[in-house]
């Protein structure tokens, strides 16, 4: 060894021992990073617009409030309702030409409420994705039952009503005829040919309740695909996948015309957890992801317990999901009578975006005007918890 390598070897041992020492107090400081939990790269953050928010939707000021302020807490998705109770929210010729009158038509101050809901929306950077909220059901009292009533199905008891919804006695459109696709779909392309929106949402009400399905049309097209008469048990395996089965072919065929009119338009499905929807609902959601035809899924996890809001984050069918499509948790923030806390709502957000999800809050108002805190301090939970702004056009184009 020379003189030159002995002078450096005291210094070489210094340097490994800073350089070591620095690798053991990065390691110690890394769960106190993990616990700052960094903002994915795509996250949905939605709210749903409900029918408890028509003052909001029918007065221009409030909604471009709304807005305004739902833009600056650095939300990115809207969701308003547009089919609810039998009634389209939107200038339909499809549901005029059917005899069945417009509920909401237009604003107080003489507007169409979704072509200002969507422009607002856009000059926001937020997606605007009318919500199909009723599906195949409406009120026993509705134009539309009342109109058509030989498109209702019935349970094997012969009774049409369904009794356990809220806000009354409910029926349900037979998603298995024709007729009924067809007045569909036809108000379906009316809307996404009509408003400059980014998708159409369909829930849990695009669905069959699974003790249905007995009327005399669906009995008959039953025995003549099957050669069988329909089962007793409306949870008997084969009628409830011969059901399903019937659903999902027709969403196949309502993405199919939907894309052909909007190639880009984005179909979103807001369901139950998946083995309820399908044992329950005859919803066959993670068929329909497997096949490409859901560009994004929000499914409703409105848990009042934590850990059974967590347990439901990594279902396999919600993992399998998210590595398909943007997935998000639909959060609970408070209905009328049941005010959520903020805190609770916060460790929900947390849990979503720990299992890599986004999150829509179910609905505008309980937000932070119908809660337990005051408004300004449930705003101010919100913009801590988006601090990062996330625009969807970033990450959504990718997925279709």
């Amino acid at each position: 060894m020379n003189l030159s390598t002995w002078r450096w070897k005291p210094l070489s041992i210094l340097l490994f021992g800073l350089s070591f020492l620095a690798v053991v107090l990065l390691q110690s400081l890394m769960p106190a990073v993990a616990l700052r939990q960094p903002v994915p790269a795509q996250e949905i953050r939605g709210v749903w617009l409900t029918t408890n928010d028509t003052d909001v939707l029918i007065d221009r000021p409030k909604l471009h409030g709304a807005i305004d302020q739902l833009a600056e807490l650095n939300f990115n998705t809207l969701y308003p309702v547009v089919w609810n109770g039998g009634y389209t929210f939107f200038d339909s010729g499809i549901a005029r030409r059917a005899g069945i009158q417009h509920f909401v038509r237009r604003g107080i101050q003489d507007y169409d409420i979704l072509a200002e809901l969507t422009s607002k929306g856009h000059s926001k950077g937020m997606s605007v994705i009318p919500w199909f909220e009723f599906g195949f059901m409406a009120p026993a009292t509705s134009e539309l039952a009342t109109l058509y009533s030989d498109w209702l199905t019935e349970k094997r008891n012969g009774s049409r009503i369904d009794t356990r919804r809220e806000g009354g006695d409910m029926v349900w459109l037979n998603p298995y005829r024709p007729e009924v696709q067809q007045f569909i779909t036809h108000m379906l392309l009316e809307l996404v040919s009509r408003y400059d929106v980014d998708g159409v949402q369909f829930d849990d009400h695009f669905i069959l309740p699974v003790e249905f399905g007995y009327d005399d049309y669906t009995r008959s097209l039953y025995k003549a695909e099957t050669g069988r008469d329909v089962p007793n048990d409306p949870h008997n395996p084969q009628w409830v996948k011969w059901r399903a089965d019937h659903l999902t072919e027709f969403v196949k065929t309502l993405n199919a015309d939907l894309k052909a009119r909007r190639r880009d338009l984005i179909f979103s499905v807001a369901p139950n957890p998946y083995d309820f929807a399908y044992k329950g609902q005859l919803q066959d959601w993670l068929t329909w992801v497997r096949q490409g035809w859901v560009d994004e899924l929000i499914v409703q996890i409105y848990r009042n317990n934590l850990g059974d809001f967590r347990k439901q984050l990594y279902t396999s069918s919600i993992r399998e999901t998210q590595q398909k499509i943007p997935t998000a948790a639909g959060i609970l923030t408070g209905l009328r009578n049941a005010p959520v806390p903020i805190r609770f709502i916060e460790s929900k957000v947390r849990a979503a975006r720990s299992s890599g999800l986004g999150m829509s809050f179910f609905f505008y108002e309980s937000l932070w005007e119908d809660a337990p805190e005051p408004a300004d301090a449930r705003q101010a939970s919100f913009r801590d918890l988006f601090a990062t702004p996330m625009q969807r056009n970033s990450f959504q184009t990718a997925a279709l």
